[in-house]
């Protein structure tokens, strides 16, 4: 079985917002304004494999790094942007930088990273991650304790 380990979701986002989330000077970040819907995730159970789609919008593939530590697969995306604009004698009248990123990770067992397949177009990345039969658990076995 597959899950996620961290849920994106949180009832007070709204109320515990930073006020750079927010609009500043009229305009708002460019990359918090996607935090919240970054990493949109699709997991489909085949017979054979497990098949996840991640949705990316605005990365790169060189921005993207996924991998495998103690059954767990991890993604990271981050970015950073610096806009400027000088007047017509070269002085700044607008320099900006932001830097983000985004991580989200799976438990996917004993699964060996060659076995893992993944692929970045349009914006989506996609795995595929064999499924592999669990191992059996160990029923509890109780000592009794004299006294």
């Amino acid at each position: 079985m597959m899950l996620p380990s961290i849920f994106g979701e949180n009832l007070f986002d709204e109320f515990m917002s930073s006020p750079w989330e927010r609009e500043f000077f009229g305009r708002k970040n460019p990359l918090l304004a996607y935090e919240k819907n970054m990493m949109k995730t699709d997991i489909k159970e085949k017979e054979t494999h497990y098949e996840i789609d991640i949705d990316l919008p605005g990365f790169q593939k060189e921005e993207i790094v996924a991998n495998l530590e103690n059954g767990y697969l991890t993604v990271n995306a981050a970015k950073s942007t610096e806009t400027e604009q000088k007047n017509e004698e070269g002085i700044y009248i607008r320099r900006e930088r932001y830097a983000g990123q985004c991580s989200r990770s799976f438990y996917v067992g004993d699964v060996e990273q060659h076995e893992i397949k993944a692929k970045f177009e349009n914006g989506i990345l996609h795995l595929t991650i064999p499924k592999k039969e669990q191992r059996k658990v160990e029923q509890k076995k109780y000592i009794s304790i004299e006294g």
